[in-house]
């Protein structure tokens, strides 16, 4: 459990210093175009090597990050903002109308992928980092909805929140003062697993063109424009490709080992 939290923890932080990195610092720009430099091989001048358009390939995995993280993060605080309350109020209900219309909502959000959802957006508003976060924080809030409820709903049975609705609080108060603070690990745990999907949604909308529009870097676009060269220049796929793969398992390591320390069953079995 503390290898796989330590290990999370550390590509996590690696990762997320590269991105903040990258607002201030990156070896080249990632904007500017060398074409006499095109298809470089790593050197001391581009560490990585340049792509097919001369850009550096290290300043461009850095300011991926940025974009992969900004988008998922953003996306995973719309889950979190719009989907716990409403998990908490249909709990508070339950059994009720509310509690009903709530949940059959979030089964109507399920049925839409967040890939559908931004195809939904882009054909209105236009594709771009914007929709695309409005697209995997729609599918975020039925997620953290259904994680608050489920741990909500033993908690309204227990002596302690009988006690509070006999002193004559209300299910806002109850639930803002009793049951949040008791749910709030196994939100944590399931914000990092959402913003581990949350990323892997940005690289696979910037992919299909829907996420992130040049000349923002992105991983997932990174992908797309080496395809055609893979066999030709096989790292201009491999390094954005290993740079999800690297940042979404640490995340979910990071997860499993967030789960693990805060489950109570287990740290009175480790006592």
């Amino acid at each position: 459990m503390r290898a796989a939290l330590g290990a999370g923890a550390l590509v996590t932080a690696a990762v997320a210093a590269a991105a903040l990195l990258s607002l201030i610092w990156t070896p080249h720009d990632v904007t500017s175009l060398d074409v006499a430099a095109r298809m470089a091989t790593p050197s001391g001048t581009h560490w990585l090597g340049t792509d097919h358009l001369g850009r550096d390939m290290a300043s461009m995995l850095m300011a991926g990050a940025r974009t992969s993280i900004a988008v998922a993060l953003v996306a995973v605080g719309i889950g979190t903002l719009l989907g716990v309350p409403l998990g908490l109020w249909a709990a508070a209900h339950r059994g009720g109308w509310l509690d009903e219309v709530i949940m059959r909502g979030n089964d109507l959000i399920f049925a839409f992928p967040s890939l559908v959802i931004a195809i939904l957006i882009t054909a209105v508003f236009g594709p771009g980092a914007v929709n695309a976060i409005i697209a995997i924080g729609i599918f975020n809030v039925p997620v953290f909805a259904r994680v608050a409820r489920g741990g909500a709903l033993p908690l309204w049975t227990l002596d302690y929140v009988m006690a509070a609705r006999v002193a004559g609080k209300g299910a806002f108060l109850i639930s803002a003062q009793h049951i949040l603070p008791n749910v709030a690990s196994l939100l944590i745990v399931q914000a990092t697993i959402q913003f581990s999907l949350g990323i892997l949604a940005e690289a696979a909308l910037s992919y299909v063109g829907l996420g992130a529009q040049p000349p923002v870097p992105s991983w997932g676009r990174m992908l797309a424009d080496s395809q055609t060269m893979i066999y030709s220049a096989p790292r201009l796929a491999i390094l954005p490709g290993l740079a999800i793969v690297v940042t979404v398992l640490g995340l979910n390591l990071l997860g499993d080992g967030l789960r693990d320390w805060l489950d109570p069953r287990l740290r009175r079995a480790r006592a």
